[in-house]
């Protein structure tokens, strides 16, 4: 019912930007917030940040004052962008929607960051 299609991901230097897009595509209409995620090597999928439609975005802590959550209502588009990376921050990056308080089962192919010299 929803496609979600992450991009902007690269290679960069720690303490470099980068910002992160996800495109939305589909039945879209009844989402009420927006997540990040992120999988490193090795590691489980963790959240990063959740932009819900009202209320304050939450982020992990590990990104806090560095990574700020935005939205495009008009493209259906969400933005991630980065500041400060530092290599720890290398993984790939997801993306995910709620629609009535349930997050989709389901994940797009996600977006590589790599934040090394």
């Amino acid at each position: 019912q929803v496609r979600l299609v992450e991009s902007g991901g690269g290679l960069v230097q720690p303490g470099g930007s980068l910002r992160l897009s996800c495109a939305a595509s589909g039945s879209i209409a009844s989402i009420d917030a927006m997540g990040w995620y992120r999988q490193a090597p090795g590691e489980q999928r963790e959240l990063v940040a959740v932009k819900p439609n009202i209320g304050a975005s939450v982020y992990a802590d590990s990104v806090k004052e560095r990574f700020t959550v935005s939205r495009d209502n008009a493209k259906n588009t969400w933005y991630l962008q980065m500041n400060s990376l530092k290599p720890e921050d290398t993984a790939v990056y997801y993306c995910n929607v709620r629609r009535q308080h349930v997050w989709l089962p389901y994940w797009g192919q996600g977006t590589q960051v790599t934040v090394s010299s």
